[in-house]
């Protein structure tokens, strides 16, 4: 016997909904002191970007001002955004 079952449209939200009520995104900022090889090479060790993942992030760090470089629930981005400051980097969760 094979069953189904029928998610209304209102449920998909609501599941969705509490898929994000906990994210959280750790942001970066552009700042005048700290090297491209040093941003990148943190974000590498810290965030676990791939190169590619890191150099991106890096070019529009310094274009645009700030990038998203990680995203999960505020506990996650905790340790990873001190690690940063402790690097000398500006970075801030929103």
């Amino acid at each position: 016997m094979i069953e189904f079952t029928r998610q209304t449209e209102t449920q998909s939200q609501s599941v969705a909904l509490e898929e994000l009520i906990d994210q959280y995104n750790l942001v970066l900022y552009n700042d005048d002191v700290n090297t491209f090889d040093h941003v990148i090479n943190c974000l590498i060790r810290i965030c676990k970007h791939e190169m590619m993942e890191a150099e991106q992030c890096t070019w529009i760090v310094h274009v645009n001002g700030k990038c998203k470089v990680r995203n999960g629930s505020f506990e996650e981005l905790e340790g990873m955004c001190t690690q940063m400051m402790n690097e000398g980097l500006s970075v801030k969760i929103e």
